[in-house]
């Protein structure tokens, strides 16, 4: 058992999630919850819009600004500025998280990108056939492109509201396709909404791309000299005619992301030791770069960035842009305006069905597509959520509409942030209705799990706790001197007391040698214990006493648990089980583990925190799914939830 003191400090949050930015989990926490500022932003917007304050809102957003250097000007009024400027940080940080999936999650199988591009192909395809179905020959006909592109915030905050258990897939699915739905966004505006392009301009910022692409393999000043760049390429933009944004989210998806290498984090630690020994100003330097140097420029530019994006910038566009003054005469027209119910109807049916529809096709056998994420009443209920419309949507309105038909326009996306999560809820309803058999039916149907976790566990070699045939694995790799590993203990040991023997527990080292000094020796006198039938006692002392664990502690332990004391100590000096541990450490590299306690689930890597309600979460997802699968197959599974 861990030592009382690791439970009275256990605050459930870990090493990990304190510094890095974790991937999924923490992207979508964080749009859930600026999607509530934005919400608030547009109410305050409507408000201000209507009161008797309502001039001053026009006045402020048509307030210029211009910023001169030497000869040269930008200027542009206040909305433009947030518009243009202010949300190109918002879609760098969309390309960055498409990165991080397209490097580190399910679409580093390149052939799973069928799926969300066709679907996002179909959800933009028929919202703009709904709204030309209306504006066709009308005045209101080049607008079409307000009623094609999901807002990313609204719609993840839309499916976690009516369903906050919902799955990481249905999460992920939806994110890639917004982001395929961006990027097509950003092209239709500038094809179809840029009245004049400047091509020098525009040579110029294909260049400075080329050149901050370059700055990668620069030995030294790559971050000064990007954000330089990265500045220039957004003026080339801006001059060139063509909305700037779109230079955010290409910067984004040229951003790598890897997780943190063994050999970064022990040079990171080297760095650190030698400023500890000799604090000078230089080596400070050095540890500064070796700490930051360890974690991908993805992560960084998304731990740095996204707190903005979602609580400052995306609510102040809301602000600047969904200030419509309501009258009764406005109301009386948008409800028979083709450019409102173009728009509306558009996100609202054409949505879902385009998504659900592209996704049906690309996972159709005889195009040798792979099969869907998520069942298809899942999909058609993901669609739904998507046929959220509102930041790009007001984006290509402002371009393409003005006056009576900017303020129709914005009614019917702003419509849609109230019609679309109503009917993501009223269609998850009706799919708990469905028969269990028939679930089960569509959930075999969807793509397997890609299994993060190298190689598989094996009875014959691994330390199991629990039944071998738990329908449920939680695997952690450990360092007995590591205090979270400590910490960590008593929350899985809960956990197995509430499975009901429906989760098994296996145990495999990674002594961080480089800031645990007895760790490697603890690892091998495990082993050695385990030659004699005693992991587990062992295991129980190491973890509760991880700060005593010299070689005389061992063999006190040992001679605790009735061990042959002589034997055990004879194979620690001899490193007998040194190579034992080594292909422990092995298999982490080889599942890009590289910090201590890491986690996986039925061989999915859990990020984020591992406190009980994290983990029990993990796994009652996992029981379910293998549940549901199993029923599927006809296959009894006696523990499954």
């Amino acid at each position: 058992m861990a030592s009382t003191s690791h439970t009275a400090s256990f605050g459930g949050r870990t090493a990990w999630t304190r510094n890095l930015a974790a991937p999924v989990r923490a992207f979508l926490s964080t749009e859930t919850a600026g999607a509530a500022a934005m919400l608030a932003a547009v109410v305050a917007a409507l408000v201000w819009a209507n009161s008797p304050l309502r001039h001053s809102y026009d006045v402020l957003w048509h307030a210029r600004l211009t910023i001169r250097l030497g000869g040269g000007t930008v200027s542009a009024d206040l909305r433009h500025w947030v518009d243009e400027g202010l949300m190109t940080l918002f879609f760098l940080v969309v390309g960055l998280e498409a990165k991080r999936e397209l490097d580190l999650g399910d679409l580093r199988d390149r052939r799973r990108l069928v799926i969300p591009v066709l679907a996002a192909a179909g959800g933009i395809a028929a919202p703009i056939a709904i709204y030309l179905a209306f504006n066709a020959g009308g005045a209101g006909a080049h607008g079409w492109g307000a009623a094609m592109s999901t807002d990313t915030p609204f719609a993840l905050a839309a499916l976690a509201l009516v369903t906050p258990r919902a799955a990481t897939r249905m999460r992920v699915f939806l994110l890639s396709l917004a982001v395929v739905d961006d990027i097509a966004a950003l092209v239709v505006i500038a094809a179809a909404y840029t009245t004049r392009i400047e091509v020098v301009a525009l040579a110029a910022a294909t260049g400075l791309f080329a050149l901050l692409l370059a700055l990668r393999f620069a030995p030294a000043g790559r971050g000064p000299l990007s954000v330089l760049v990265a500045g220039a390429i957004w003026v080339a933009m801006f001059k060139s005619g063509i909305d700037p944004v779109i230079a955010g989210l290409a910067i984004g998806l040229a951003t790598s992301a890897r997780p943190p290498s063994r050999e970064n984090l022990e040079q990171a630690i080297t760095l650190t030791r030698r400023f500890r020994e000799q604090p000078t100003p230089g080596l400070a330097r050095s540890a500064q770069r070796g700490v930051l140097g360890a974690i991908s420029a993805n992560e960084r530019l998304q731990y740095d960035l996204h707190p903005w994006t979602s609580y400052v910038i995306v609510p102040l566009f809301a602000l600047a842009n969904a200030g419509v003054h309501i009258t009764g005469g406005l109301l009386s027209a948008a409800a028979s305006s083709p450019i409102t119910l173009g728009i509306l109807i558009g996100y609202a049916v054409g949505k879902p069905v385009g998504i659900a529809g592209g996704s049906w096709l690309a996972s159709r056998q005889w195009l040798r597509g792979p099969r869907a994420p998520v069942s298809s009443p899942l999909l058609l209920a993901g669609g739904a959520a998507a046929g959220v419309g509102f930041t790009v949507s007001l984006l290509i309105a402002g371009l393409a509409f003005s006056g009576r038909q900017l303020a129709e326009a914005k009614l019917g996306a702003l419509a849609s942030v109230v019609l679309a999560p109503l009917t993501t809820w009223i269609l998850l309803r009706l799919i708990r209705r469905l028969p269990a058999g028939l679930r089960a039916r569509q959930l075999a149907r969807t793509a397997e799990d890609i299994l993060d976790l190298s190689d598989e566990v094996d009875p014959l070699r691994d330390h199991i706790r629990g039944p071998e045939d738990a329908v449920v694995t939680l695997l952690e790799y450990g360092d007995f001197e590591c205090e979270y590993c400590g910490r960590a203990e008593e929350v899985i040991r809960e956990l197995l007391a509430m499975s009901g023997g429906d989760v098994r527990y296996v145990w495999r080292h990674l002594p961080l040698n480089d800031v645990h000094l007895a760790a490697q020796l603890a690892a091998e006198a495990a082993e050695a214990a385990a030659a004699q039938g005693h992991f587990w006692e062992m295991y129980d002392l190491l973890i509760a006493h991880d700060g005593v664990l010299g070689l005389d502690d061992l063999a006190g332990y040992a001679e605790q648990l009735g061990l042959d004391v002589e034997r055990l100590v004879d194979e620690l000096n001899r490193g007998v089980y040194a190579g034992r541990v080594s292909d422990d450490v092995a298999s982490a590299d080889e599942s890009g583990v590289s910090g201590t306690p890491t986690f996986f689930v039925n061989g999915r890597r859990h990020y984020g925190v591992y406190d009980i309600e994290a983990l029990s979460a993990a796994v009652r997802a996992a029981k379910r799914r293998a549940a549901q699968l199993a029923a599927a197959a006809g296959v009894p599974v006696d523990r499954a939830a």
